[in-house]
């Protein structure tokens, strides 16, 4: 990794509260491949939980209790994560689109192409999803991952563009998010706008109202710098609104400020006669 290993995980998550404030913990993940050890304080859902889950509920537990999380083949429920992560092999009722058939397309043929469209690591990459609020991180991430409002990630968009221009491509296929988040994230490099899948509302309880955006550690100091400078330019969340204007109101509000408008001017015209009346009194008095 490049100078950004420096970075300090709980510095990120004060400058994206900061400018993002997002409802749960933006999250670190990182994937311990070989001998890295586990750091301490981390929950094994199997092991201390006594339960299975998926990648999507572990992290959902990460961002909404603040714990630190690792997954193995041992805590993982779901088939579709099992093989993109590499624990479980592809086998032919797998790669032949049949858990993908009959729910998310038409046809074998046409989920064998969606199966194929997942990210996947290879056996020799696979290693513990570790998942963490980066506030209370104990490792340097490979991935930075933030759930948020469409006008939260659209924040975290523009930053990460202030460096680079141009747009942020991302692709979706209503399933496996985990692997997006996660493995397309890592082996492409790129930042990267999550629509979280079926599964990941199911499972993880993702709400209606959130999406998800990642980025890699390394290209942090560029979302950082981008935060910075973005709302320099006026790009801000909450997003300001624009108040400047005068409103249009129904015709019987416009009438009554029409009656109200008579009734000053009369009153005008009278204290106009009285002040006349009044003033020829006094000549005359005067004379």
């Amino acid at each position: 990794m490049s100078g950004s290993v420096a970075l300090d995980p709980r510095a990120v998550a004060e400058a994206i509260d900061r400018h993002v404030r997002p409802e749960t913990f933006p999250l670190g993940i990182r994937v311990l491949r070989g001998d890295e050890p586990l750091p301490p304080r981390v929950r094994r859902p199997y092991r201390d939980l006594g339960i299975r889950v998926s990648i999507c509920q572990g992290i959902s537990m990460a961002r909404r209790y603040g714990w630190a999380i690792a997954m193995g083949a041992e805590d993982l429920s779901c088939p579709i994560a099992q093989v993109a992560f590499g624990f479980e092999e592809a086998i032919p009722y797998y790669t032949e689109g049949n858990l993908a058939a009959g729910m998310y397309v038409e046809t074998c043929g046409l989920g064998a192409k969606t199966e194929a469209e997942v990210p996947k690591y290879s056996r020799d990459e696979a290693g513990l999803v570790l998942v963490a609020p980066l506030s209370r991180a104990e490792f340097t991430p490979h991935t930075v991952l933030v759930y948020g409002n469409s006008a939260q990630v659209m924040r975290l968009v523009a930053a990460a563009l202030w460096k680079r221009g141009g747009s942020i491509t991302s692709t979706t296929s209503a399933r496996a998010d985990c692997a997006d988040i996660v493995i397309r994230t890592e082996k492409t490099g790129e930042p990267q706008v999550i629509l979280p899948c079926y599964g990941d509302r199911v499972f993880g309880q993702t709400q209606d109202h959130e999406m998800a955006f990642t980025i890699p550690w390394d290209l942090v100091p560029e979302l950082l710098e981008g935060l910075e400078g973005t709302h320099r330019g006026g790009i801000r969340y909450p997003i300001p609104h624009y108040l400047r204007y005068q409103a249009e109101f129904p015709a019987t509000y416009r009438k009554l400020q029409e009656l109200w408008e008579e009734q000053k001017r009369q009153r005008q015209a009278g204290e106009a006669t009285n002040g006349e009346a009044t003033n020829g009194k006094g000549d005359g008095q005067c004379c």
